[in-house]
């Protein structure tokens, strides 16, 4: 009975809260609508504190913003060899020539009485995005217990020394060290327990010309099936960074099947690029089967223009990279001794692996270099043979307009290579 009661006059109450509700409803709303605006602007701070610490995460590296209608690789991504370069002496060069520890007298211009130093001081900037500036902590924090590895010939050595020397002052003198054993060089950064190598092995396949000293021959034979000897050496790297171009620009060059040591070997010249795309395929070959494809990123840095003809940017007849002080300006310019059909057999060959899931990326620096006139050693480098009285009254004669002053070229070629190995671009 008691309980039916207490229906009854909770019956008797309902038409009365009803008509409370009804008078809330405003009320509550405007509550709901002004606590709902309110997150909203909470999101919208959050979202853009989120957002601020995204854009400067990995080791303080700004990530680049491109527009929609930016150039993009073939990847999707904003192409990074393809820009202009700019004059900035405030955040240029990375590292001073004399504070690099283990700087090679070739590439030291300044010290062998370079006067004019702008070609310190060039940025690349592509269309579209920036490259991220290099922090040389966190590079050698992402190369703990790993081994970085050029390999390659002597532009492939220059870019390793430009490694070496952009690291080098963010580790103190007792923790590093550098060691050569052969071919082999090593720089070793002992806190990290990181090294940072060069192989000597201008054709990457086994050729006479394998002597890291001795390796100016007359004859030029390669060993288009042979790589074990040099390959045995990069297995375990983590981050392999291959060129080879300069040693094959000949019309042909001579093979040999068999052995150096057997005299019954055979010989027979083989035109280029016929050769060069035998050779990688031995090269190639060996990746597929060696690779950790888990473990080890892959890279191959494409021809490294030189200028040793002025004529081709509208300079005097028999003049090169001598005297120059400017990079060239006109865009596209595009040199004779950079021609498609060496980089379309690479392109091939890279296009092979890919398709066999081994992804080997293209580090495309020719472009941006051949504007580059001006950063050559030229005369000013330590030079390996006494020149004669008619060579030094005729400096073109005798300048270097293939390898690279440092600071300088070299640094960006590196730069396009962290921005690789981060993943930033």
């Amino acid at each position: 009975m008691i309980m039916k009661h207490n229906v009854k006059r909770r019956t008797r109450k309902l038409p009365s809260m009803a008509k409370k509700q009804q008078q809330m409803v405003p009320r509550t709303w405007g509550i709901i609508i002004r606590s709902s605006f309110h997150s909203l602007i909470a999101l919208l701070i959050a979202g853009l504190i989120v957002s601020a610490v995204y854009l400067t995460q990995n080791s303080g590296q700004p990530v680049d913003v491109r527009t929609p209608e930016a150039e993009k690789s073939g990847n999707g991504r904003c192409n990074l060899f393809s820009g202009k370069w700019v004059f900035d002496n405030t955040s240029y060069p990375l590292y001073k020539e004399k504070e690099c520890t283990f700087m090679s007298n070739q590439l030291a211009c300044e010290k062998f009485g370079r006067k004019d130093l702008k070609y310190q001081n060039w940025r690349w900037q592509p269309h579209h995005c920036d490259l991220p500036r290099f922090n040389a902590t966190a590079l050698l924090e992402r190369l703990r217990n790993k081994r970085l590895m050029f390999v390659g010939d002597s532009l492939n050595r220059g870019q390793w020394v430009s490694m070496v020397c952009l690291v080098d002052s963010a580790i103190p003198p007792k923790l590093k060290y550098m060691h050569t054993n052969g071919s082999l060089n090593i720089f070793k950064a002992i806190e990290y327990n990181a090294s940072i190598e060069f192989y000597w092995a201008p054709l990457l396949v086994e050729s006479n010309s394998d002597d890291p000293l001795n390796h100016r021959v007359p004859d030029r034979i390669v060993r288009v099936q042979a790589i074990e000897k040099h390959a045995r050496h990069w297995t375990d790297a983590d981050i392999l960074v291959f060129n080879s171009y300069l040693w094959w620009r000949r019309s042909y060059l001579k093979v040999l099947w068999g052995s150096f040591d057997n005299p019954n070997g055979i010989y027979k010249e083989v035109e280029m690029p016929r050769v060069y795309e035998m050779a990688l395929k031995t090269w190639a070959d060996w990746l597929e089967v060696h690779v950790n494809r888990t473990k080890t990123q892959l890279f191959f840095v494409s021809i490294s223009p030189t200028h040793q003809s002025a004529e081709e940017w509208g300079g005097d007849t028999n003049q090169n990279c001598y005297n120059e002080t400017e990079p060239i300006m006109k865009d596209g310019h595009h040199g004779r001794d950079t021609g498609p059909e060496m980089m379309n057999v690479v392109d091939n060959i890279l296009g092979e692996l890919k398709a066999k899931d081994l992804n080997v990326q293209m580090i495309n620096i020719t472009q941006l270099t051949e504007y580059r006139r001006e950063g050559h050693p030229s005369i000013y480098r330590m030079q390996w043979d006494a020149l004669s009285e008619e060579q030094l009254s005729n400096p073109s004669s005798y300048s270097d307009c293939i390898h690279w002053c440092l600071p300088g070229v070299p640094d960006v070629w590196n730069e396009l290579l962290y921005a690789y190995i981060f993943n930033q671009y």
